[in-house]
């Protein structure tokens, strides 16, 4: 099946790579978890630093404990040369889709894209709750597992899943991450007792450290950059209603309506790597995208297997992408989200050339 071309420019993920996912790294700095991976998604190219056009990071000083501190992880990429650089308070799929709309107007054929996150210094549950409503919930400091727990008796409530179903897919997420070396945790995981009732620690995502990276490129550079780029023929992202009383959590209308705009639903997919965090949400995520049990969902193992705050967004379209590279996959969909209860989703659609 040919590909669509939706927009002015051909854009592709022409390497991806990641660090080893890891419960705690105080021995190294965020400079330090960097460098080694913008060094490897670099080598896979051959481009050198001053060869990229366009720099763009992901990451929360929220979880860093000071302000600008992505500043220091220039020093990674090198900043001198000065560079055409932004950053995203956001998960680095959202400095993605930055560098894609760079690429987009002519201003950059390449882009380098990377995100981070340190989770073990501090407490995630307490940071995120500073996502929310500054009057009415952020007072009470309901936390991210709470809110989540709210969603997942909602389905249950609404006959969607069951604890049991919810226990399937961490399990068989976790089972997938067996052929993942850079998972925090994969294999036969412990379901655990109640976190938040209706949710298990199994029904949650592992608290960790971690880095990933892409490079972008457009058109005849990405086909002389890779083998068989990973060409982005739909993205989009959208936002639900900030007041959680003010959606119905056993759905996700701004996912679909993302999806339909990327083109999900214009041809079948055999691939589908979701950032659902709880297993809960990806029972939400598999309907409002409509996909089927001849999808693979989550190769890598997803969010549930390894949980980067602000990397594991990009993560997945990141994995996405390398299924292309290597011929396990034709068109793939990647989806990544940011805020309680899945408030803002973002959706890519990518595919590989014709063999």
């Amino acid at each position: 099946m040919p590909r669509t071309h939706r927009y002015a420019r051909e854009v592709a993920v022409v390497s991806f790579a990641q660090s080893d996912h890891l419960r705690r790294t105080d021995e190294l700095s965020e400079v330090e978890m960097v460098m080694p991976v913008l060094h490897r998604v670099l080598a896979a190219t051959g481009l050198r630093p001053g060869e990229i056009g366009f720099t763009c990071s992901g990451s929360s000083d929220y979880l860093a404990g000071r302000a600008f501190s992505f500043t220091m992880t220039l020093d990674g990429v090198g900043a001198w040369p000065p560079i055409s650089e932004s950053h995203v308070e956001m998960d680095g799929a959202w400095a993605l889709y930055e560098a894609w709309v760079k690429i987009q107007t002519g201003e950059a054929d390449t882009a380098l894209v990377y995100a981070y996150g340190k989770s073990s210094p501090g407490s995630v549950r307490d940071v995120l709750t500073r996502q929310l409503d500054p009057y009415y919930l952020a007072p009470l400091w309901p936390d991210a597992v709470a809110l989540a727990a709210l969603q997942a008796q909602a389905l249950i409530d609404a006959g969607e899943t069951d604890e049991s179903a919810l226990a399937a897919i961490g399990a068989r997420s976790r089972a997938a991450a067996e052929g993942n070396p850079h998972a925090q945790l994969s294999g036969s995981v412990p379901q655990g007792g109640y976190q938040v009732r209706p949710l298990r620690t199994g029904d949650c995502p592992p608290i960790g450290d971690g880095v990933a990276a892409v490079v972008l490129a457009a058109g005849d550079v990405a086909r002389r950059l890779c083998g068989r780029p990973a060409w982005i023929t739909g993205i989009d992202h959208r936002i639900e209603a900030h007041g959680l009383g003010l959606r119905d959590l056993t759905d996700s209308p701004s996912t679909r309506t993302a999806a339909e705009h990327a083109g999900v639903f214009e041809a079948p997919v055999d691939t589908a790597e979701l950032h659902a965090p709880f297993s809960s949400q990806e029972v939400v995520l598999r309907k409002a995208l409509a996909l089927g049990d001849a999808v693979a969902v989550n190769p890598s193992g997803g969010a549930l297997a390894a949980n980067p705050m602000m990397a594991a967004g990009l993560i997945r379209i990141g994995e996405a992408a390398a299924r292309i590279h290597r011929g396990a996959s034709d068109r793939a969909v990647a989806h990544a989200t940011s805020g309680p209860c899945l408030q803002q989703n973002l959706v890519a659609v990518l595919e590989g050339d014709p063999a």
